[in-house]
């Protein structure tokens, strides 16, 4: 089959996006529309509000894709739509659209996990890459150690037990006043911070050494912050900005490069709205060159929730046959590799 052109949609959290790409690889156009100002304001998502804002936005965001592609919906082989995990108002939105978008048109419908598309945004920039590889996965709402061994089909070696890295990005950046969303003021005022400043502590889970923990990392920020105000000294924010991010990026490289070792992975990738954080990027490519692995890591606008790695995703799933039925609904707390 030449030329499979699939619509991808995205509402799993805060942005409504849509996406046309060709072949599992081109992209052809990749829209979207973020809502991080309207939540700025309340310090974080609101998912009710998120849900009314996708409600508002999603023709206008698919027609700005069709239309940017220069692709009718005639050319369109099948509509893609995520489907969890996220927030349940919002992916019912992207869901309830794309079923309706593909009934009325008699087009194949597929379901996509959102990890998936994080994973599978490799594709884009990388033509070379293929399965098998290893690929972390680290965003706001997921830190996920994935071992990708074919198309759609994936090994979790890891996840995180309780925050994952972004929340506790988020929570942290709110304490020293920085605000949100705290992934990229973080990363950006780390720059003027010494990362060695504060020993943060680094956590290891007794019983699977690739799980991740972030919450105790939290907590000693929160502590370290505390005891300054009962003494009655002030904190240097770049410093703790700085420190804190070098105990996330050191505990994401360290597990990562452990498993990389075990199993004797040659092609490394990393995923997800954390991934375009420029010290974990660097450390990472540092990590892996000491190591003669080939790393993969998507461009920043391929890392935050998009369309695009949806579409991408959504080929593969149409390539193997597997097509979502009118009953697809969303969920929630969809785990990778359930269907």
């Amino acid at each position: 089959m030449d030329n499979i052109t699939i619509l991808g949609i995205e509402s799993s959290c805060d942005e409504t996006a849509a996406s046309v790409v060709r072949n599992g690889r081109e992209v052809l156009s990749n829209i979207i529309s973020s809502q991080i100002d309207i939540h700025t304001l309340y310090g974080g998502v609101v998912p009710e509000i998120a849900s009314r804002k996708h409600m508002e936005r999603i023709d206008r965001v698919v027609d700005a894709a069709l239309k940017e592609a220069n692709t009718s919906i005639e050319d369109v082989d099948a509509v893609a739509v995520t489907y969890g995990p996220g927030l349940v108002g919002a992916l019912l939105v992207g869901v309830s659209y794309a079923k309706s978008y593909a009934w009325a048109l008699n087009k194949p419908l597929v379901g996509v996990h959102h990890i998936e598309g994080h994973i599978c945004a490799n594709y884009i920039e990388n033509k070379e890459l293929k399965p098998p590889f290893m690929c972390l996965v680290v965003s706001g709402g997921h830190t996920h150690l994935v071992m990708v061994t074919d198309y759609g089909r994936y090994e979790v070696l890891g996840r995180t037990r309780d925050d994952a890295a972004g929340e506790a990005f988020d929570k942290v950046a709110r304490v020293i006043g920085l605000g949100y969303p705290g992934g990229p003021k973080i990363d950006k005022v780390s720059c003027e911070g010494n990362p060695a400043a504060i020993d943060f502590p680094r956590a290891k889970i007794a019983d699977n050494e690739y799980d991740f923990s972030f919450s105790g990392l939290k907590s000693a920020v929160l502590n370290y912050l505390n005891s300054l105000q009962m003494k009655g000294e002030s904190y240097i924010q770049a410093d703790v900005a700085a420190s804190f991010q070098q105990a996330v990026v050191d505990v994401l490289v360290g597990h990562s490069m452990d498993a990389v070792t075990r199993y004797n992975v040659k092609d490394f990738a990393i995923a997800g709205g954390v991934a375009s954080n420029s010290h974990l990027r660097e450390a990472m490519q540092a990590a892996c060159k000491e190591r003669d692995i080939n790393f993969y890591m998507p461009s920043p606008i391929f890392c935050t929730d998009n369309a695009a790695m949806i579409a991408v995703a959504g080929y593969y799933e149409y390539m193997a046959g597997s097509l979502a039925s009118w009953n697809l609904n969303a969920v929630p707390a969809l785990k990778l590799g359930e269907k």
